[in-house]
């Protein structure tokens, strides 16, 4: 006969044998997690790059700037032609705005002009060299580039800028920061490691900057890398206006002399470029200047029209108007 004691006593022991057991297979799933987590990231640090350069690879030369795609094809994995028999030549120190829906291939294009990926027909070239026979750091070295998402080191805000440019002084540091009207804020940045102004550290140990002021940071790295050919994929798409003006300001001043590839859905930042391109699935359907494009009453003038004030959200009026 089992009595009340021995009752509670067992009773007692299953809930906690079944408490136990609740939390073994909590520790058993998180550690299986983290298994899948650790081998992901292993398998990630141990992946090889999908482009490499050739073993005569040389250093590009840069003379002009000048680019040339040359009946360029490609598809990623296979799927749909994303840029099809693609000819574009682009002078030195000519400025081009690129025009397009989401998918007409505008960001492909300069995702292999800094050869992130090969093309599966064709050839690009910048001042006649084709870029798949040259070292991809040579490569990226003469391009600059400011895209609408800005990643930042886990550094410092001088080491950020200086990126593209490590030997750069205080001095042209402080000055990219003051034409990208950066100075203002970083000046009054701290962090809790009581790092101030340009030492202040970004990231998971430091403070977290809005779009704008990273979008900000991003110009100023640009500026002061200063290279030859500059791509800008909505670069001032997370100012505010009247922080845009002032930058546009000295974005036109540090284009002058660069061969410049623009990508802006605000068709008023790019009008003034001396030629923009109209792409829709991945063709070139006209091209020409701001007035010429007006003047022709086509994909452009519509697009154009189309907009209040030079402006295009989410792409929902470059639909309609390419439709």
């Amino acid at each position: 006969q089992v009595g009340t004691g021995a009752v509670a006593a067992i009773t007692a022991m299953a809930l906690r044998v079944n408490g136990m057991s609740h939390w073994i297979m909590w520790q058993m799933t998180s550690l299986f997690e983290n298994i899948g987590t650790v081998q992901d990231g292993m398998e990630t640090l141990t992946r090889g790059p999908k482009v490499e350069d050739a073993p005569d690879a040389a250093a590009l030369v840069t003379t002009g700037g000048a680019v040339t795609f040359d009946n360029v094809s490609f598809n990623y994995n296979g799927e749909r032609q994303v840029l099809d028999a693609l000819n574009v030549t682009i002078r030195p120190g000519e400025k081009i705005g690129l025009v397009g829906r989401s998918g007409a291939g505008k960001s492909t294009l300069i995702n292999l002009l800094l050869r992130f990926y090969d093309v599966d027909e064709g050839a690009i070239s910048i001042d006649g060299q084709n870029i798949a026979h040259v070292t991809q750091d040579s490569l990226r070295s003469a391009i600059g580039m400011v895209t609408q998402d800005t990643s930042l080191l886990h550094r410092s805000i001088r080491d950020n800028i200086a990126y593209g440019r490590p030997d750069a002084t205080d001095a042209q540091i402080h000055s990219a920061a003051a034409s990208a009207q950066a100075d203002g804020f970083i000046s009054q940045l701290s962090d809790k490691q009581g790092n101030s102004g340009y030492d202040t550290l970004v990231g998971e140990r430091g403070i977290k900057l809005s779009g704008g002021q990273r979008q900000r940071v991003a110009i100023a790295r640009v500026m002061l890398k200063n290279a030859p050919i500059l791509l800008l994929d909505e670069a001032t798409s997370a100012l505010d206006s009247e922080v845009e003006v002032a930058i546009q300001e000295s974005l036109d001043e540090m284009m002058k002399g660069k061969t410049v590839i623009a990508i802006a859905h605000r068709l008023s930042t790019i009008a003034a470029m001396d030629r923009l391109i109209v792409m829709d699935d991945g063709r070139i359907i006209e091209q020409g200047t701001h007035s010429e494009l007006l003047g022709k009453n086509g994909t452009y003038a519509r697009l154009w029209h189309h907009q209040s004030g030079g402006f295009l959200g989410e792409d929902q009026g470059l639909t309609e108007a390419m439709e």
